[in-house]
């Protein structure tokens, strides 16, 4: 889809009558309900003029350019993508074109830069980003995938002196190459080698855009090939009892839906620990390795992030295309997918929307749920519903069901019984709900549960911060272990400082004397500190204090969990205080969900340790009632 679609010729004569960027805002404004930005808007105005008039220079007048195109299974968009005829084999030619209007950039490491405007953030680099532009075209495009030579990629920096430019360094390939003002010519030439200019292709140029726009978008199976053989590679998984059960009942559905043209939904509910992502995962691969179009979403960025540096690695950016989010499937084609895997399905939002939509448009949009069920044959919801921590979270077996037979869907539900987190011990789980007032058993002490039994899971109240910090550390003589704090929302959470001429963490969390900064936040890295992803699973997490954004689906050895004041007991019961928590999106809950997104943020804390938790509150009569719970 592109907002605007014309020759180059026509598209050129509306930019010199500066009417082609009121023409996008104006269908940005249909499309999306929403104003454009005055930098977008800038960049239109500043990027389009020049760069149309060498297209045109190069006597490619009569081909098609698509502004503004959206990629598939992703909000990104291309600058510019110019449809033609490759005058050298007569086949459709696709050339995406990624404009800056950059002056000078220097790197920050492999495929990285750092642009003055921009501040310390650095950004790819821009050949490395029109590259997987492409590679994120062709994988989801199975008519380009067919024959993948006739895409091709170029950055163009129309502001950029060569003289000045620093950034010759750089991988070159059909699908990235970058061309500064001075090398107008060498990108004239280059486009006269991939787009006729011969004005008898102009039929041949439409045809090529009426097949783009009509193609239907979809994993290509040269990526379910290359991501099954990325996933064979790092992971190997032994499905255990329910596991087992919940991947065969998935696979019927997926021979169902072929031999019978069916659609089943199915859920697969389970506690911390009880292997949802190891299903997941399994499922990925082997789907995959099938030839079956599949993918993997999450409602969780930091989840999502670390699938696709840990399962993948760095070495293949196609396969962890794969790994998306739940809101990137709007305006996608039903059933478009054999398989959708929603890992931490109780993160479904109410809507599904982009950035686009207006506040006031919200109501109007369509259900999450419901989008992720029209997606596929067979969407897989895996899901806790103990861990629902934000308003508007609403991933529960029965809002699925109901959405799934509103559908027409068949439901299939499987129960995952065992624990794999917290050392395997069942009984740890069961302490926590109890604790917390999840279960209709009243709170036990940890001792009194595990008497006579051989569980080695360990748990400790301890008496402060610092005591807490020191009983982590005591955990890691150079084992390799990984220990973290975690706590709930009690504290505000600051934009990074400079200091002495470096951006460093705030100390927010602070209790007495003891002080301790936030994991970074999304979007403002700091030197030393992991990114806001990567806070459980970066050694460096340690010293940082992780929130439940970040500490939600991942796990340690050893858990430290800080219970604040927005959750504490009085008497024989848990009481929510809304005015002590600094949680935005939390506190703006109704009176009954306030208690419950509190509750269970604290169970997800609780149960990250795989070998020990140790606890502390800041308040006194809830430290006095952990203590006896530890006990």
């Amino acid at each position: 889809m592109a907002l605007v679609r014309d020759d180059a010729g026509s598209l050129l004569a509306k930019a010199e009558a500066k009417e082609l960027h009121e023409l996008l805002a104006q269908q940005a404004r249909i499309r999306f309900d929403a104003a454009t930005g005055v930098g977008e808007l800038r960049s239109w105005q500043n990027s389009l003029p020049p760069f149309l008039a060498d297209v045109v220079q190069a006597g490619l007048g009569h081909v098609e350019v698509l502004l503004e195109h959206r990629l598939p299974y992703t909000p990104k968009r291309v600058d510019a993508l110019l449809c033609g005829v490759h005058p050298a084999t007569g086949r459709s030619s696709y050339v995406l074109v990624e404009l800056k209007q950059w002056t000078t950039a220097e790197s920050v490491g492999e495929d990285l830069v750092r642009v003055p405007q921009y501040g310390d953030q650095p950004v790819l680099h821009p050949a490395e980003q029109v590259r997987r532009y492409c590679q994120q075209l062709v994988d989801f495009t199975p008519m380009l995938a067919r024959e993948a030579d006739g895409v091709y990629g170029l950055a163009y920096l129309h502001n950029a002196a060569a003289e000045g430019w620093r950034l010759r360094q750089y991988r070159v390939d059909e699908y990235g190459r970058l061309y500064t003002r001075d090398e107008r010519q060498a990108l004239i030439d280059r486009l006269r080698a991939l787009l006729n200019p011969d004005p008898s292709s102009r039929e041949g140029a439409r045809r090529a855009a009426d097949d783009l726009l009509r193609a239907p978008t979809t994993p290509s199976k040269q990526l379910l090939h290359h991501a099954a053989e990325e996933v064979r590679q790092r992971e190997q998984f032994v499905l255990l009892d329910e596991q087992q059960v919940a991947y065969t009942i998935v696979e019927q559905a997926v021979e169902r839906s072929k031999d019978e043209n069916t659609k089943t939904v199915v859920i697969v509910l389970g506690g911390p620990g009880s292997g949802k992502s190891v299903v997941a995962l399994s499922l990925l691969g082997d789907l995959s390795r099938a030839g079956r179009r599949v993918m993997h979403a999450t409602g969780s960025s930091s989840f999502t992030n670390t699938l696709r540096k840990i399962v993948i690695g760095s070495r293949s950016t196609r396969a962890q295309q794969l790994f998306v989010y739940f809101n990137s499937f709007i305006g996608e084609q039903k059933n478009s997918l054999d398989v959708l895997i929603c890992d931490e399905a109780h993160r479904i939002r109410e809507t599904s929307v982009n950035r686009f939509t207006k506040a006031d448009k919200r109501a109007q949009a369509k259900r999450q749920v419901q989008e992720l069920i029209d997606i596929a044959r067979v969407p897989v919801f895996l899901l806790d519903e103990h861990q629902v921590v934000r308003p508007g979270e609403m991933g529960t077996e029965a809002e699925i069901s109901a959405a799934a037979t509103a559908a027409g869907c068949g439901v299939s539900v499987v129960r995952l019984d065992g624990q794999y987190r917290c050392g395997g011990s069942a009984l740890y789980e069961q302490w926590v709900l109890r604790l917390l007032g999840l279960t209709h058993l009243p709170p036990v002490p940890w001792s009194a549960l595990t008497r006579d039994t051989d569980d080695t899971y360990r748990v400790a109240a301890l008496p402060g911060p610092e005591a807490l910090e020191s009983w982590l550390t005591a955990q890691n003589p150079g084992s390799g272990d990984t220990a973290r704090i975690a706590a709930g929302y009690c504290w505000r959470w600051s934009d990074p400082v400079v200091v002495d001429g470096r951006k460093a963490l705030v100390d927010d969390v602070v209790i007495g004397d003891w002080r301790r900064p936030w994991n970074a936040k999304p979007e403002k890295p700091v030197p030393g500190a992991p990114a806001s992803h990567f806070w459980a699973s970066d050694t460096r997490g340690f010293g940082q204090v992780g929130c439940i954004y970040t500490a939600q689906g991942f796990e340690y050895d050893w858990a430290g969990v800080i219970i604040g004041d927005d959750f504490v007991r009085r008497g024989d019961r848990w009481v929510a205080q809304r005015d002590r928590s600094f949680d935005g999106q939390v506190k703006r809950a109704s009176d009954e969900e306030f208690p419950a997104l509190v509750r269970n943020t604290y169970k997800v804390l609780l149960t990250r340790g795989m070998k020990a938790t140790a606890l502390y509150s800041t308040d006194p009569e809830t430290q006095r009632f952990l203590e006896q719970m530890a006990g």
